[in-house]
């Protein structure tokens, strides 16, 4: 009987990871539009829960890519747990997307954008558990980003509490008093915001203008073996990056990302931070730049974003102080740049 043969890896899909936030765009854009396809790409996206997911999923080779917080290429690819590999970052999928959110129990006028905090809990803090915030994970911009905001109000995070809560647990906790703010990308802040619960005394752009957000990360494995369809990702999701800023694109993006398999989120959720206003729960305020998606200065893997990324997390007192390794191995522009060339025709370099 005749054995049938091999399955050629490049016959094989492509498994892309996300998280079911708005900064899940590009992926979620480039899926729904055909852009994928368009590229020769067979990519079936799997939905997690959490970065630690992601990153287990990763390591086991369950994953080949994902959208994923930048740390967890700094962990992987430097050893900084038990779980070590080859990973890549060959594409920063956004800036900014994030903002801090605390309970209505904190009242807007006493706190204002974090100024008050301190004289609040010094004078006025009455529960009998520490004041607590949550972050994503260990080695994510929201840690570094709580840490920037609690510095720059006196306040270090000694004087607080802060834990680690997937992204879309993080309302629920707050309504039921669990916790007392978090650091999360959207939709979960205009979540609590429009639920009534929650109000952003300040958005992520606010802390640190052109911060990078979301990293395309890929396996080792899957970059030196299957390199051209690693250049034709990028490409197609570059291309799907410059349709997510669009403004003439928005209303289309926000009803893919409405989808269930996407964030679910209702319309009027993600439109609080994709549209031109941003209802902060206290005051409406300009939402222009909360999602940055698209320009070589967004998307370029440059190790001065990775040198962002590391730095917040030694601030933080997440990294040791000690060099990680080389930046431009794990951050390959050369593979960002390739890829550029393949959409020059469609996109600007």
């Amino acid at each position: 009987m005749r054995s049938s043969p091999p399955i050629s890896k490049k016959s094989q899909p492509i498994r892309l990871g996300y998280i079911p936030l708005t900064d899940c765009a590009p992926l979620a854009v480039a899926q729904e539009m055909g852009i994928f396809r368009k590229y020769g790409l067979n990519v079936v996206l799997h939905r997690e829960l959490g970065w630690a997911t992601v990153r287990d999923r990763l390591f086991y080779g369950e994953l080949d890519a994902a959208e994923s917080i930048a740390g967890i290429a700094f962990a992987l690819g430097f050893g900084l747990t038990d779980l070590r590999c080859e990973v890549a970052v060959p594409l920063v999928l956004n800036l900014h997307g994030n903002a801090i959110t605390l309970s209505t129990e904190l009242p807007p006028e006493v706190i204002g954008n974090g100024v008050g905090l301190k004289n609040y809990l010094a004078r006025q803090w009455k529960k009998d558990r520490p004041f607590t915030l949550a972050a994503t994970h260990r080695f994510s911009s929201h840690g570094v980003l709580l840490h920037t905001w609690l510095k720059r109000h006196g306040l270090e995070d000694t004087d607080v509490e802060i834990i680690t809560l997937p992204p879309s647990l993080m309302p629920r906790h707050l309504k039921a008093g669990h916790i007392d703010g978090y650091c999360v990308g959207e939709p979960f802040n205009s979540e609590a915001i429009l639920g009534g619960y929650g109000w952003s005394p300040v958005t992520s752009a606010d802390l640190s203008h052109g911060h990078p957000e979301k990293v395309l990360l890929v396996s080792g494995e899957f970059i030196q073996e299957r390199r051209e369809e690693s250049i034709a990702l990028v490409s197609a999701l570059l291309e799907s990056c410059k349709l997510c800023d669009d403004p003439s694109f928005r209303e289309d993006l926000i009803m893919i990302l409405a989808k269930k398999e996407f964030t679910g989120a209702s319309p009027e959720i993600l439109r609080n931070s994709l549209d031109d206003v941003f209802f902060t729960g206290a005051a409406k305020v300009s939402g222009r730049g909360f999602h940055m998606f698209y320009g070589n200065s967004v998307n370029r893997p440059s190790t001065d974003k990775a040198s962002w990324m590391l730095a917040g997390l030694r601030s933080a007192g997440s990294l040791p102080e000690s060099s990680c390794g080389s930046l431009s191995r794990l951050y390959r522009e050369d593979i960002y740049m390739a890829a550029l060339a393949g959409v020059c025709e469609t996109i600007p370099g």
